[in-house]
């Protein structure tokens, strides 16, 4: 490991049989956890299957996923990442002069950051009224505002991070709903104020309830 830590992540050893964007949208819902992600990039070119870039606003989070995700198993096969070689032609290229010219890029990108946390302020406020007809704790979550493309896979990757997960249950024909099933309402609980109003894509926060018994 003598490549320098920096902001983006190199991932192999990935399932060659996923689609290329169900794949983005399945590191981008499991990378996302550890920070700001700027771009994802996967290619299906002979040489570059099985590969991908995770490019993140900070090298904290880059860190901080290659150790969490290490060997994680993904869509069947253990994940090995390591930090992308600083100068790989593919990200210069996909990010143009990117990394010489920070100053340009943050200034949006730290507006785009405050805006999520405003709306995450107000999201507890905002459901007084729906507090009050809370179910009470049981070991069964209720997940809401999925995105369309939702997978069971997507959300067992999300859930199983924490103990206790048994099982994600989708509805038919509803795409926007979900259930995920723990050992007990403690380890529900945990994963419930963990992951509420977590970002599966950018435009839809995931909204956590425990489920009617």
């Amino acid at each position: 490991m003598d490549i320098r830590p920096n902001n983006t992540i190199y991932i192999n050893n990935l399932n060659e049989k996923v689609k290329k964007e169900e794949l983005k949208k399945s590191l981008y819902a499991i990378f996302s956890q550890f920070g700001q992600i700027l771009d994802i990039v996967a290619l299906k070119t002979l040489k570059m299957r099985g590969q991908a870039f995770v490019i993140f606003k900070e090298i904290q989070s880059s860190t901080n996923a290659l150790r969490s995700m290490q060997g994680f198993p993904f869509y069947d096969k253990p994940m090995r990442i390591q930090y992308a070689k600083q100068d790989s032609d593919i990200i210069c290229k996909l990010k143009g002069t990117y990394q010489e010219r920070p100053k340009k890029v943050k200034p949006p990108v730290s507006r785009d950051e405050e805006a999520p946390r405003k709306k995450k302020k107000k999201d507890p406020n905002r459901a007084p009224g729906a507090a009050n007809s809370e179910q009470p704790p049981n070991q069964i979550l209720f997940l809401t505002n999925l995105p369309d493309e939702t997978s069971e896979m997507m959300l067992s990757m999300l859930f199983n991070q924490f103990p206790g997960f048994k099982e994600v249950r989708l509805v038919p024909n509803r795409h926007d709903i979900a259930f995920v099933e723990f050992e007990n309402e403690l380890q529900s609980g945990a994963a419930k104020d963990a992951l509420q109003g977590f970002k599966i894509t950018p435009t839809h926060a995931m909204k956590i309830s425990f489920a009617k018994k």
